[in-house]
């Protein structure tokens, strides 16, 4: 199933957030694909806002992953792989039991990491239209 969205700024992601984990509430893993810049991770912070997270959310381009806690959900888990080599990496630091956790899993730079990237994702794909507008796009198994 697909759904498009059309963020015109970025408190449009309040809302936009809402709907993208209300029609894939039985899916907890997250692939986010666009460019450098895109807004990956802003969408991240709102996302995670509406599970529960109160924690200052940032990207964890040098730490790999972040974890945050949800009084709710217990550990939230936000990957960005960008600087990592190959898969190889991705597995040292045990992704592969991250994924199979019953805990939510944002992932930034899937692309570095595909052959972990399942049916069980919600693809999130992101493009700029211009400095403030933004297409997203979500795809996910039915």
């Amino acid at each position: 199933m697909t759904k498009k969205f059309i963020v015109k700024n970025i408190n449009d992601l309040d809302e936009v957030s809402s709907k993208i984990l209300k029609f894939n509430n039985q899916y907890k893993k997250f692939a986010f694909f666009g460019d450098m810049g895109v807004g990956k991770t802003t969408l991240i912070k709102f996302l995670l806002k509406k599970l529960g997270v109160n924690d200052n959310v940032t990207s964890p381009t040098f730490s790999i992953v972040n974890e945050y806690l949800s009084e709710k959900l217990g550990s939230i888990f936000h990957f960005d792989f960008y600087r990592i080599k190959n898969e190889k990496e991705a597995y040292d630091i045990g992704i592969d039991e991250y994924l199979s956790s019953d805990n939510y899993c944002f992932i930034e730079w899937p692309n570095k990491i595909n052959s972990f990237i399942d049916d069980n994702f919600v693809n999130v794909y992101i493009d700029i239209v211009d400095d403030n507008k933004r297409n997203i796009m979500i795809n996910y198994k039915k």
